[in-house]
């Protein structure tokens, strides 16, 4: 990679991983649906009208608009407004990776190598070190709410390698449109409708900035820039650089909102990270029986960033 790039891999990771810290600021201004919401709302519009028409079957946006903004930033958000530091988030969403690769052999038939598989169990071992790091001195609940929103991540994964979008901007800003509406009606049945526009009242440059850097940072930018190194690069060289997002978000949650990485969370990181590397960074056997070139999967690596 040139210089250039290298250094947009490593913005790109820094954005998604401050993100989080972001995101846990902007929980103090918002309900987390009704934020939700508004990050995709914020991130859709006006970008649709200036992107082109879909580039991919409605299908494929719906779905993925479903499982990746309602199930999976829901809950990450929920989760994170029930207790679950930022910096933590950041680094067990990255056990994505581990579903993404278990749907993958349940639904494309697609067999794990041996190194794969230990790769999974070492990252299992880092969220079983996380859980006991959390369920001792935070929210247990909000614990299994990321892992539930990693395990959302990863449908969406298959759904995306399954669509193949040509254009990764393109195809986030239309999946983008989807959630608002079902994120706005659970915020108003769950959160109810005085919470939000209590939000919308007191809205101030923080709790505003803190929505403009979700939707036009992690998302139009993030997504951008990460398709753009996609289109120019292997997936097997731009990948790596995501295991750097739980490093930017570990650290940007201790440096802004003086979150303690205990000495377990640390080893959980480390179990964590190096296992999903194993997982993501190996090839894959090809699926039994292969499928034809032209109707194989996108790399995973292009779908699941957010």
């Amino acid at each position: 990679m040139r210089p250039s790039h290298l250094l947009l891999a490593v913005l790109v990771a820094a954005v998604w991983g401050v993100n989080f810290t972001v995101i846990e600021i902007g929980l103090d201004h918002f309900p987390p649906l009704f934020f939700s919401a508004l990050r995709f709302l914020v991130a859709a519009l006006p970008a649709v009208f200036l992107v082109g028409r879909p580039k991919v079957a409605w299908k494929w946006i719906v779905g993925v608009g479903l499982a990746l903004g309602v199930a999976k930033f829901g809950l990450l958000f929920v989760g994170m407004d029930a207790g679950m530091p930022g910096g933590l988030s950041s680094l067990v969403l990255q056990i994505q990776a581990v579903f993404t690769a278990l749907f993958a052999f349940a639904l494309l038939g697609e067999r794990p190598s041996r190194v794969r598989l230990v790769g999974m169990v070492v990252a299992l071992a880092g969220i079983g070190v996380a859980a006991v790091d959390e369920g001792t001195s935070g929210s247990l609940t909000g614990f299994v709410l990321i892992v539930a929103a990693a395990a959302c991540w990863g449908v969406s994964n298959i759904l995306t390698r399954k669509a193949a979008p040509p254009d990764a901007l393109n195809f986030m800003i239309w999946v983008s449109t989807v959630p608002v509406l079902p994120l706005l009606a659970l915020s108003f049945l769950l959160e109810g409708p005085e919470r939000d526009l209590e939000a919308l009242a007191g809205l101030d440059w923080r709790g505003a900035g803190t929505v403009l850097f979700v939707a036009w940072g992690a998302t139009v930018f993030g997504f951008g820039a990460w398709g753009w190194l996609l289109r120019r690069h292997p997936a097997s060289t731009v990948a790596p650089f995501s295991l750097l997002v739980p490093v930017f978000g570990m650290s940007s949650a201790a440096l802004f909102l003086g979150e303690t990485v205990t000495p377990l969370r640390w080893c959980a990181a480390a179990l964590l990270v190096g296992g999903v590397a194993m997982a993501s960074l190996t090839r894959r056997r090809p699926a039994v029986p292969a499928a034809p070139p032209a109707d194989a999967p996108a790399p995973e690596a292009a779908a699941d960033r957010r």
